[in-house]
């Protein structure tokens, strides 16, 4: 989980000065740069969290609940067109003070339980605020999807201010990462030609996924009982 010394959007604009292009545009240039920027810092927060307490997991319990971490940002293209679609102004402060979803950390868990067992210990951290659940593994959306989303906010410390910085998180297990990543490619290739057969054919196979979630988790608990207080 590298990330580079320059943002995807400073690198398009590599070059550009004021004798180029206007002052305001070279102002709204360097106002997304930063914000992209503020956003990146935000993940590293995040993923920092999250693999801090899967190594104190390692040492404390022999074990590492969190098979893997992922970060992205949207993509400027990509905010604007979700700007565009609520009828909110295409601007970065605009985009600071209307998306939740900018920043994002998904974390793939090994077992069913370590979702909620990672979920939780990262909400009790002090710098964390909850702004909202959505649990799709206890109330699947229609199409099978399966994970725990939260939106949180965590400050991001700058040279000369903090930040309150909105992300969103998702949680899941391998399998459910597995499906969902299938299922998103089958989408957007059959589009319109999506037939009622093949939606309750993925569906189904969501079931028989999570089905085998819980036949694991079961198997876990068996091999590694819990200890009597």
């Amino acid at each position: 989980m590298n990330t580079p010394s320059y943002t995807k959007t400073s690198y398009l604009f590599d070059g550009i000065t004021s004798s180029v292009v206007s002052e305001e545009a070279m102002r709204s240039i360097r106002s997304f740069i930063a914000t992209e920027n503020l956003y990146l810092s935000a993940t590293r927060e995040i993923a920092t969290k999250f693999e801090n307490l899967n190594n104190d997991l390692k040492y404390s319990s022999e074990r590492n609940p969190i098979h893997q971490i992922q970060t992205r940002v949207k993509t400027p293209m990509s905010i604007f067109k979700k700007l565009e679609r609520r009828g909110f102004e295409l601007t970065s402060e605009s985009a600071r003070k209307n998306l939740t979803d900018i920043a994002g950390v998904r974390v793939i868990c090994s077992y069913l339980n370590d979702i909620y067992l990672i979920s939780d210990m990262l909400l009790s951290q002090t710098d964390i605020t909850l702004v909202r659940t959505s649990d799709y593994i206890k109330n699947p959306k229609p199409n099978g999807y399966r994970s725990l989303h939260h939106i949180v906010t965590v400050p991001v410390f700058l040279s000369k201010s903090v930040e309150t910085v909105h992300v969103e998180i998702q949680i899941r297990t391998i399998a459910m990462d597995f499906w969902a990543t299938l299922e998103h490619q089958l989408s957007y290739k059959l589009a319109d030609r999506e037939t009622m057969s093949i939606a309750n054919n993925i569906k189904a196979c969501a079931e028989e996924i999570a089905d085998i979630d819980m036949r694991m988790q079961n198997l876990y608990n068996i091999i590694n009982p819990p200890s009597n207080p």
